[in-house]
């Protein structure tokens, strides 16, 4: 499958990444690297979806996220890692972030997502980003957390411009299923900011 998506798995648990491996070869081209340094090798412009964890001996998940933006590879990341997510997470140039453990079900709907996502603009891309780690920060803080903490504060804001901005290009795109489907299940998770959200319906 030469034309089938690229997708790289970076796992420093051997027995980890081939599962993950296992769950996902017949519908993507799959590669694994065993730990950060590995990954370094493999990090080329003809991936599509890297699977990233961030807990790793060497060379960490979150460095070797930096050196693939840095070299300009344009590929979705999910992290999947057993490290909860914090308010650091913002500022990183991640598209998912999913929690250990994850089920093959999760695992295979998150890269079929992040691959949907390469359909739209990058406006509509840097939405589901931010979107997602807003709603990520949610179901892992508390209101009185999430309402006293600036960089949360300054997300919202930047979401909420965001969205004013694309509120003519969510319209156009308001009859993709795929795109309605997986707006919404950012907004069914969002516990809101007092804002009305957008009808995309």
């Amino acid at each position: 499958m030469s034309d089938a998506p690229v997708v790289l798995i970076v796992e420093d648990e051997p027995d980890l990444a081939d599962l993950y491996a296992a769950w996902l070869t017949g519908d993507y081209d799959v590669r694994t690297a065993y730990g950060g340094r590995e990954a370094l090798d493999k990090l080329n412009d003809d991936l599509d979806v890297v699977l990233l964890d961030r807990r790793m001996p060497g060379l960490s998940g979150d460095e070797v996220l930096v050196a693939l933006r840095d070299r300009g590879i344009n590929c979705k990341v999910a992290m999947v890692t057993a490290v909860e997510p914090d308010f650091d997470i913002i500022a990183m140039g991640f598209d998912d972030y999913l929690v250990k453990p994850v089920t093959r079900e999760g695992l295979k709907e998150t890269v079929s997502e992040l691959l949907t996502r390469n359909e739209y603009d990058k406006g509509v891309q840097e939405l589901f980003s931010l979107s997602s780690k807003k709603a990520l920060l949610e179901s892992e803080k508390g209101t009185t957390t999430l309402e006293t903490n600036e960089e949360y504060q300054e997300l919202t804001r930047r979401i909420a411009k965001l969205r004013e901005e694309l509120d003519q290009s969510i319209g156009s795109f308001s009859e993709h299923d795929d795109f309605v489907n997986m707006f919404r299940e950012f907004e069914s998770e969002d516990d809101g900011d007092g804002s009305p959200d957008p009808d995309i319906s």
